[in-house]
């Protein structure tokens, strides 16, 4: 027995519009053809599918048991096929986003919020990219897009820059460090040094300036909200090194200063790594819009 899509198209039409000669002017064909793919259906079923003795023409149980199958695999059907137009139009898709920067939830929550208003069929999804290898998974299909500050040269996969950032120290705005016009990696011996809880790997103070200058700080203290974090800095408990974007975002507070690191400060840039086949669907490139554009509107904000 050999059902096809058809047969169950047939079925519905000629049960819903309660005849055959109605049912092959809507489905385009004529009643002879329409009664002869009846017939072949019939034989491939074994069984009658009408009692052909009613008028208007009426299903028989069989009948009704394929019309079941047919209101519930005919929708299932044209959804499928309404969302591969929606990928192939761009429409549709999937973004799980995997991050490697501890406060990026912070700045990248408002962006998706934005996003999702232009793109609601998309299914998006973050997935913090601290607990796993993030770039193998996007590698893997496991994630769609990573946010990292790290690229790497890694084939079919595209390292698209977002915005550049300055880290800077916060400390409080009574601490000795406050006299300074800048700070080096040795006034961070003496301190405690407060951080998100990853891997000194991720963190710019130790990439940027303490790792390369061979300085550990007197002790490291991890602490996962950035708001509990600049608390602890406002009350003399350590100093910490943040994104300049992350302190536009929580205004100025009287209670903590900031300052560069080293003279000339340190730069990073901030990427999207995507996969090369993935960086031109348009919702991809809409989101990383966005994302260069929020700094610009934190900064406005601030000016505001």
């Amino acid at each position: 027995m050999h059902i096809e899509l058809r047969h169950l198209r047939t079925i519905k039409a000629i049960h819903e519009a309660g005849g055959l000669a109605r049912a092959a002017g809507v489905m385009n064909i004529t009643q002879s053809a329409l009664s002869h793919q009846i017939k072949g259906l019939e034989d491939q079923v074994g069984v009658e599918l009408f009692v052909r003795r009613t008028k208007p023409l009426r299903l028989s149980s069989a009948g009704f048991r394929l019309l079941r199958l047919a209101e519930k695999i005919l929708p299932e059907i044209a959804a499928t096929e309404e969302e591969f137009m929606g990928l192939h139009a761009g429409r549709h898709g999937r973004l799980h986003i995997a991050i490697e920067c501890h406060a990026c939830f912070e700045w990248l929550l408002p962006v998706l919020e934005e996003f999702r208003k232009a793109w609601p069929d998309v299914d998006v999804d973050i997935r913090p990219g601290l607990a796993f290898d993030a770039l193998p998974a996007l590698g893997r299909e496991d994630v769609d897009l990573v946010i990292s500050s790290d690229p790497e040269n890694l084939p079919g996969v595209e390292f698209k820059p977002l915005f550049d950032y300055e880290p800077l120290m916060v400390a409080s705005a009574t601490h000795t460090l406050a006299a300074k016009e800048f700070v080096e990696a040795e006034d961070f011996r003496s301190e405690t040094l407060l951080t998100y809880p990853v891997d000194r790997t991720r963190l710019d103070v130790f990439t940027g300036l303490l790792t390369p200058a061979k300085v550990e700080p007197r002790s490291v203290r991890q602490v996962e909200l950035t708001a509990m974090m600049l608390l602890l800095v406002a009350s003399g408990r350590g100093v910490a090194v943040l994104p300049d974007w992350v302190l536009r975002e929580v205004r100025y507070n009287p209670d903590y200063i900031t300052r560069s690191l080293t003279q000339d400060g340190v730069t990073k840039r901030l990427y999207a790594a995507v996969r090369s086949e993935d960086a031109s669907q348009p919702f991809m490139a809409h989101l990383i819009r966005l994302a260069r554009q929020e700094p610009v509107k934190l900064q406005r904000g601030m000016e505001g």
